[in-house]
């Protein structure tokens, strides 16, 4: 018998109407899949707009004289920098400095944050984070994400919000109208493309939505599953927690290195993580596979004999004409244009080492002015 889900999205009508089974992801019933065809929702991302509901992700309200503080050391950036209407994405470590999980940290101002979290153990590890302090955490489930991601999305957002979105900052964030309804409106997402992401109460959330797609329906934009969303992230070598990371994994060996910092913030494992610099079992990097479909994830890849690394995250990428996927890989293995085998249960192919990102190498579309 299969267990009740635990959280449910306000949105779950729509997404049954376009054909999800509502399965599973974070305790929530997610868009896997719909009707239409996840190359076509990958096309509209890329050339339009796609748009996800990705409010399984869980949101902490963190609220108090103490809430930076917590953030702070829940989280491997140093917050301090962040002014009110600005965030960060980052690791939570484990006190061994492994990655527990990955999130965004959001100033909002007045003493109050906002902490938005996969699968991993955020919400445990911040409620130690806070014991002693003056704060309060919640799991907001009534505040709802809807994530418009594509070269169309400031178009239209903007068309329909009360303040300007065109001079919002990667990795800022306001509050606005939208469609008549308050939201606050961050620019973050998940795609590889510029985009948007909305939160919004339950209340509100499907006028945001139903506004969104009839707005955009003209310009080609539409809703997008995870299927899709997976095609995309995976061209933008963006990490999934579970699949590229885990606590058995430090952060210089999947590819986040980047997000600890070295001075101001004193996060949970830092010197653990920082001490692993430079002693990395394997290296995040990527492979195209000489093959017409995507893998199955698993395989072991392989260096003149030698077993090298493992795939993670695979993905057929039509747009590109090519099956990828995100691995480990031993650093010795790494270099671009190394030649590889995957090597599975029931075949084996070839694959080539290449540079990450596969899609808009140098990050012009996410960071664009």
């Amino acid at each position: 018998m299969t267990e009740p889900l635990s959280r449910t999205s306000a949105l779950a009508s729509r997404h049954t109407a376009l054909g999800s089974g509502l399965e599973d992801w974070n305790g929530m019933g997610t868009a896997w899949e719909y009707d239409t065809d996840p190359c076509d929702e990958h096309d509209a991302i890329r050339e339009a707009a796609g748009m996800f509901d990705m409010s399984p992700l869980k949101k902490i309200q963190v609220r108090g004289a103490d809430a930076a503080a917590a953030v702070d050391h829940l989280h491997s950036r140093d917050l301090a920098r962040l002014g009110p209407g600005q965030s960060a994405y980052g690791a939570v470590l484990t006190d061994g400095g492994k990655v527990a999980d990955d999130a965004i940290a959001f100033n909002n101002g007045d003493d109050g944050w906002l902490v938005v979290h996969g699968s991993g153990s955020s919400m445990e590890l911040l409620a130690e984070s806070a014991e002693g302090r003056d704060i309060q955490l919640a799991l907001d489930d009534d505040l709802h994400i809807v994530s418009l991601q594509g070269p169309e999305s400031l178009p239209l957002l903007d068309a329909h919000a009360s303040a300007d979105l065109s001079s919002l900052a990667y990795f800022h964030h306001l509050s606005t109208e939208l469609f008549g309804r308050p939201v606050m409106v961050s620019r973050t997402g998940y795609s590889g493309e510029r985009g948007y992401e909305i939160f919004a109460t339950a209340h509100d959330v499907g006028a945001v939505w139903d506004g969104i797609l009839a707005a955009g329906e003209v310009d080609g934009v539409m809703a997008a599953s995870f299927t899709a969303l997976d095609k995309v992230r995976v061209e933008a070598a963006l990490l999934f927690y579970g699949y590229d990371m885990t606590d058995d994994h430090f952060p210089s060996e999947v590819g986040l290195g980047w997000a600890l910092s070295r001075s101001g913030a004193d996060y949970r494992g830092r010197q653990a993580a920082l001490a692993a610099a430079g002693t990395e079992r394997f290296v995040f990097a990527g492979i195209s596979i000489d093959h017409t479909d995507m893998v199955a994830g698993g395989e072991t890849l392989r260096l003149e004999g030698r077993d090298v690394g493992t795939v993670n995250s695979p993905a057929w990428s039509h747009r590109m004409g090519k099956s990828l996927a995100l691995v480990h890989l031993a650093p010795d293995a790494a270099d671009a244009g190394t030649a590889l085998e995957v090597v599975g249960e029931d075949a084996s192919y070839r694959a080539t080492v290449e540079r990450i990102p596969f899609y808009d190498s140098e990050k012009s579309r996410t960071h664009a002015p």
